[in-house]
């Protein structure tokens, strides 16, 4: 169990697109981790100064690559006014309105974005939940070096009032000072919240807590290794973070899904006997094309680790329970399929530092189903989203999940608030 360390949370002087220079639509992101080549063009061509250009950068020249050219790009929004700094220690009060895939129900996802006092993971301030891997670690690194900004917030709930700092940061009837849509039909609303009082109250507020990192594992993990080493030193030990309570209805985890490619020997009568072997094997009959029935059949499923198998060709999907199922099993589900089934019967393993390229991760249960009947993968392995007292009680043991185990939806936007490192 880690101790119990509390955070430390303040204002800082946000850096961010100014609305009378651009239309922010046009020039936030999604978190670049989940941007393809294709969705890097089209956001580019949106805009001179869209966000991934700075965020997901393509080198210049020769004699000048990609992180350099971010620092260039960024040096120039700033120097031309299309990016400013506020003059004032604020917090920023974010909201995400949109539609819950599952209810069709319009949630607002509330909380603040701060700049949070940063420790390792062991001091227990700050927990993971998640595995995290070299290659992105030295990306965001190399970014963070050669910006000296904190470009994106990391995204972390914390276990406590859901109504006492929303609360204290409402202003009734004053209009957000940053409105902007993203493509997925989310409404991302921004308040500026300055004065002196309401900051340290706040402060006061959020200090008992810790934070669970939800989105954003390596991006905590750079901005530690950066303040430990930056020179000179930065004006303080923080990091820019995203805090949500716990018990809001915003937080919402989608399922994701394991799509696999490139084993040799795999075929469904092979990966059938051997999984025969570690769990109850169940057919769902004529189901493989139908994402609702799937969904159906896991969420119908016992709480004990229940996955469903699905093969090209084989019109049937299969329900695999592991162990037997019931609730005597601590272990998220995520967890117990990479171990009981992934590296043991298919031999990839996902907690040694690099990612298997064998292994794609697919939130969409439709698209892993299309995924299968184009023949873009040999099996796709269907799961459930954890929960997230699970997540806490995971980050509270001290233990991690593999990698890509939640999915937040919707995702935060990249570039509505960024945080410069320097005085």
């Amino acid at each position: 169990m880690l101790p119990a360390v509390m955070i430390d949370v303040a204002g800082f002087r946000g850096l961010t697109y100014d609305p009378a220079r651009v239309e922010l639509s046009r020039v936030i992101t999604p978190p670049y981790d989940v941007i393809d080549a294709t969705q890097r063009a089209a956001l580019a061509d949106r805009s001179p100064y869209n966000f991934v250009r700075i965020d997901l950068p393509e080198p210049i020249s020769p004699e000048v690559d990609r992180y350099r050219a971010a620092a260039d790009i960024l040096a120039s929004y700033r120097a031309n006014g299309v990016l400013r700094q506020d003059r004032a220690p604020t917090l920023y009060r974010y909201h995400q309105e949109f539609v819950d895939r599952e209810t069709d129900r319009t949630v607002t996802r509330k909380g603040v974005i701060a700049a949070v006092g940063l420790s390792p993971w062991g001091a227990g301030a700050i927990r993971p939940h998640e595995t995290t891997f070299h290659a992105p670690l030295e990306d965001r690194a190399r970014l963070l070096e050669a910006t000296r900004v904190h470009l994106s917030p990391v995204f972390a709930m914390y276990d406590g009032d859901s109504h006492a700092v929303e609360h204290l940061l409402d202003r009734p009837g004053a209009a957000p000072d940053l409105v902007a849509r993203t493509d997925d039909g989310t409404r991302h609303s921004v308040w500026r919240i300055s004065d002196a009082g309401t900051l340290a109250e706040v402060s006061r507020l959020l200090a008992p807590r810790c934070a669970y990192v939800l989105d954003g594992h390596h991006r905590y993990e750079t901005m530690v290794a950066f303040h430990d080493r930056a020179a000179p030193p930065a004006v303080s030990r923080r990091g820019l973070m995203f805090l949500v309570p716990m018990s809001d209805p915003g937080l919402i985890v989608l399922p994701t899904h394991r799509l696999v490619d490139g084993v040799s020997g795999l075929t469904r009568d092979r990966f059938l006997a051997e999984v025969r072997r570690r769990a109850r094997i169940d057919p769902i009959r004529d189901a493989a094309r139908d994402p609702g029935t799937l969904r159906r059949a896991l969420a119908s499923a016992p709480d004990g680790p229940v996955f469903v198998a699905v093969f090209p060709g084989d019109p049937d999907a299969h329900l695999l329970t592991v162990g037997g199922g019931g609730r005597s099993h601590v272990a998220p589900e995520i967890s117990v399929l990479h171990d009981a089934i992934l590296e043991p019967v298919l031999g990839i393993a996902s907690r040694r530092g690099t990612s298997d390229v064998r292994l794609r991760h697919v939130s969409d249960t439709a698209a892993a189903l299309g995924a299968i009947a184009g023949g873009r993968a040999q099996l796709a392995l269907l799961v459930r989203p954890p929960r997230l007292s699970q997540i806490k009680q995971v980050a509270d043991l001290g233990q991690v999940m593999p990698q890509k185990s939640t999915y937040l939806f919707p995702k935060l936007a990249s570039g509505l608030v960024m945080m410069a490192v320097d005085p």
